[in-house]
């Protein structure tokens, strides 16, 4: 005798997860778009953010566990565009740094601003109360160190 299927099977549940990471995602780049920003992809966000005060292209491969050819294809689409430059190191001739560039930064702080206003569209749809419930839960199930630059690295395998 086979056994039913639950009404709730467990692979559902991280592809609801990510449906809804997605749907996150794509709601801030529809944003970012209008509001100037139309280059920026998903992965350049964790870019960004791994790319701090500055570092090499090689730290960022590390950082974000990619290869440093990976890396270094990145960051040369984000200069191109604006958001990154590479200066010469100070204290090693030898080295390249990376840093933001002011639109880098406007880049960052708008995505900041339209995640709090995506938020609050689902707490409108949703209620107050069961999106910060869905935050707490998620907070207890997630690893201790969940955010993490490596996803891109994560993702490819």
């Amino acid at each position: 005798m086979a056994t039913p299927e639950p009404s709730r099977p467990g692979f559902q549940l991280p592809l609801l997860l990510l449906a809804g990471f997605r749907t996150l995602i794509d709601d801030l780049h529809a944003e970012l778009a209008r509001e100037g920003h139309p280059e920026l992809r998903p992965l350049h966000g964790f870019v960004l953010q791994a790319v701090g005060v500055d570092g090499t292209a090689s730290e960022l491969g590390q950082r974000l566990g990619i290869s440093k050819q990976a890396a270094g294809k990145t960051v040369d689409r984000l200069v191109a565009v604006g958001y990154l430059e590479r200066v010469d190191d100070p204290a090693d001739a030898r080295r390249r740094l990376v840093r933001m560039t002011p639109r880098g930064v406007d880049g960052l702080r708008r995505s900041a601003e339209i995640f709090d206003r995506l938020r609050q569209r689902w707490a409108a749809t949703l209620g107050e109360e069961r999106v910060a419930a869905i935050e707490d839960d998620l907070r207890t199930m997630a690893a201790t160190n969940w955010f993490r630059l490596d996803m891109p690295g994560w993702f490819g395998g």
